[in-house]
């Protein structure tokens, strides 16, 4: 592809990224979002994910320290469970005595959950991210920039440097980190992977139709892939999902305060039909 064509596209990105901030959350989802809610209520009933809770089975990491206390011994057998809130306190109080590695395991055992496996991706990646030299100044200086410039900074900061640790994950020790280290500039950091890109695409595609910039969906395949977004990306994403929730609140049925993370957690685990 030649400058011009690059431009070209980008050019059309931005349309249809405009075209989204314009509209938010089409119909379809607001009601499946709706549904999400009336299912879920109870739950989180404070308008946070904070009990939103993942199981994993703590011997599977037994290779992996430091081991932050909120989880259960690797000596324990069978499986244990830990909630986003507990996930929180421990990473609050890791970055207290500046323990960014332990803060990093919390976040990626909570995000794999039981995909981990002995000896799979899971640990073993996670093992030879924790190897990396450089990882403790990568952590401190993502939480640096997150402090004094914004999550986009953030995520700026940790993008390939890492080996091993990928936008998927480093995000949610951005997510995590960022309830305790409140950011001066933007939004707060908020959790995005593959799954949630891929929400993102069905808008983005359908948007792109609508208006005519992106007809044939390759825009929107293009910017909201499963990976390796960039920092731009990143904030697009921020600014649409804190913006969507304000529409949400709006909406009968979706509690009033309900925050930016809730409508993340939300999306993560609802489907709609693109023809609604």
């Amino acid at each position: 592809m030649n400058e011009q064509d690059g431009q070209g596209r980008q050019e059309r990105a931005d349309a249809v990224d405009r075209e989204m901030a314009a509209h938010l959350l089409p119909d379809a989802v607001v009601r499946a979002l709706g549904r999400w809610w009336e299912t879920n209520a109870a739950a989180y009933a404070d308008g946070t994910p904070g009990a939103h809770t993942v199981r994993y089975t703590p011997g599977r990491w037994a290779q992996i320290t430091p081991w932050p206390e909120a989880l259960a011994p690797t000596s324990a057998g069978g499986d244990a469970a830990v909630s986003r809130a507990e996930v929180a306190s421990a990473v609050a109080d890791a970055l207290r005595r500046e323990a960014f590695r332990e803060a990093l395991v919390g976040t990626y055992v909570w995000g794999k959950g039981k995909r981990g496996t002995p000896g799979g991706s899971g640990p073993a990646t996670l093992h030879k991210i924790l190897a990396f030299d450089g990882l403790d100044a990568a952590l401190a200086a993502a939480v640096t920039a997150l402090r004094e410039q914004g999550a986009s900074q953030a995520y700026a900061a940790l993008q390939g440097r890492v080996p091993g640790l990928g936008p998927s994950f480093f995000t949610k020790f951005l997510y995590f980190t960022g309830i305790a280290v409140p950011s001066a500039h933007g939004p707060r950091p908020l959790i995005l992977d593959r799954v949630l890109s891929r929400r993102l695409r069905r808008m983005a595609a359908a948007v792109g139709r609508e208006s005519g910039h992106d007809v044939d969906g390759s825009i929107a395949a293009w910017v909201w892939s499963d990976g390796n977004w960039s920092p731009h990306r990143y904030a697009v994403y921020l600014s649409f999902i804190h913006a969507a929730a304000d529409q949400l609140t709006a909406d009968e049925g979706w509690p009033s305060g309900a925050a930016p993370d809730l409508l993340e957690c939300a999306l993560f685990t609802t489907a709609w039909e693109t023809s609604g």
